[in-house]
């Protein structure tokens, strides 16, 4: 096996929230409060961004120029946009300086899977888009020292609030999705499509770790996600595109939508 990538500073280091560390990791009991700063709404605090569905060298630039914080790199999945090969990942992920968040997007649901991918791809952060079936996120971990692990819910009801409860204290992150995992074909996200940003917000409140805002997120609705659930990151795709590709006007109108917001 090769040397893991390092970890990094984008929020979700393990080197800052580590096992142990109570912002990272959360007793088995009652939920936690998110420490100040992490779930905490801050007006006065920019939430870091990531740019999903990167698809090429170019536009990892691109988007890193422009502010990203953590780029998305999409697996193969059941459906919906950004798919690209695992070789096509490992190139790109390469490239990233360290600061960056290389976000591997797997639909893989059992754990040596999911290794397996990663150990290839060399990305410092896995995003499990489904519910695990075999092995634990305890199990990931201990197999990847040093990679971030970061959980999906997919908001479709005040069911969605307790699923993320059970499962933060095991993860470093959880990301909210509008997908559907009950549909014939499975959505596991880029569904361009907004959640009720109630439940997020009660997500938000109840975990300990820090929380991603995903789902049909635009230059023109982010100052109001932003307003109502007060997520530590905010994760956009088809909103930043045009044609399926990366737009770097809106980029610049989605980044300083996002600072315009966080300094009122």
């Amino acid at each position: 096996m090769g040397k893991q990538a390092p970890a990094v500073e984008t929020g979700l280091a393990p080197s800052q929230f580590a096992a142990g560390d109570p912002v990272g990791r959360v007793s088995m009991g009652k939920p936690a409060k998110a420490p100040y700063g992490v779930n905490e709404l801050d007006s006065s605090r920019t939430p870091r961004v990531k740019i999903c569905c990167i698809a090429s060298v170019d536009e990892a630039a691109l988007a890193i120029e422009c502010g990203a914080s953590a780029l998305g790199l999409v697996s193969h999945m059941p459906s919906g946009p950004g798919v690209i090969s695992d070789e096509l990942i490992a190139e790109i992920a390469a490239t990233v300086p360290p600061a960056i968040g290389t976000f591997l997007l797997t639909s893989r649901q059992r754990v040596a899977d999911i290794v397996e991918q990663q150990r290839f791809c060399r990305t410092n952060t896995i995003q499990i888009c489904d519910r695990l079936t075999v092995g634990t996120h305890r199990d990931l971990k201990d197999a990847l020292p040093g990679i971030s692990v970061v959980q999906v819910v997919h908001v479709t009801g005040p069911e969605s609030v307790e699923e993320a409860a059970r499962v933060a204290p095991h993860v470093d992150a959880i990301l909210l999705d509008s997908g559907n995992q009950k549909l014939a074909v499975k959505e596991l996200g880029g569904t361009g499509r907004t959640h009720d940003w109630t439940l997020s917000r009660a997500i938000r409140e109840r975990i300990g770790v820090p929380l991603f805002l995903a789902g049909g997120l635009t230059p023109e609705n982010v100052g109001q996600a932003i307003d109502e659930v007060g997520a530590f990151g905010l994760d956009v795709c088809s909103g930043v595109r045009t044609d399926g590709k990366l737009d770097a006007a809106k980029l610049k109108r989605f980044f300083a939508a996002v600072r315009g917001q966080s300094t009122r």
